[in-house]
């Protein structure tokens, strides 16, 4: 049975540019750093996998490689973001400090159940800082938000439309 989430874990144009990032700007420790020379099936390799903890114990995670391309471009909020929560009282200072340091930040935005402020990290992902709001696990519960229910909808109305 799966518990929790351990780490996910992306590519990154330079490791230390990202534990900049990560580390002195959001304040999340540099926790482990994997410098692999070969894979587990014995192909070499020139790579660093990086970790970075969360208070609850799970980790971001980077992997620097030369080993083959990876096409680095400005994620757009809809194909790939990171949400990290944070206390409410966080988003404005986190925000103003984003700006002052010349980091790309948009925010906050009101989404109901969630504030969030969002950033962008050296290596274009979008990182979301958000914050909950009194309902936030109501709009959560599956038992009364109808998420299954409307993902049912969407996937029907999907099935007829025309190709």
């Amino acid at each position: 049975m799966i518990r929790k989430l351990h780490h996910n874990a992306y590519r990154c144009r330079d490791s230390e540019q990202t534990r900049r990032f990560y580390e002195d700007f959001l304040g999340l420790p540099l926790a482990g750093t994997l410098d692999l020379g070969a894979t587990k099936t014995g192909r070499a390799t020139h790579t660093l996998h990086t970790f970075y903890r969360l208070d609850d114990g799970s980790f971001l995670a980077f992997f620097e490689t030369d080993d083959f391309p990876f096409e680095f471009k400005s994620q757009h909020d809809f194909d790939l973001h990171i949400a990290l929560e944070v206390a409410p009282e966080d988003l404005q200072p986190m925000l103003a400090r984003g700006r002052a340091l010349g980091i790309e930040c948009r925010g906050p935005s009101d989404h109901g159940f969630i504030d969030s402020i969002y950033f962008r990290d050296p290596n274009g992902y979008v990182i979301e800082l958000c914050a909950k709001r009194a309902g936030h696990d109501a709009a959560m519960d599956p038992a009364r938000n109808g998420a299954r229910a409307i993902l049912d909808r969407w996937t029907a109305e999907k099935a007829q439309a025309p190709a």
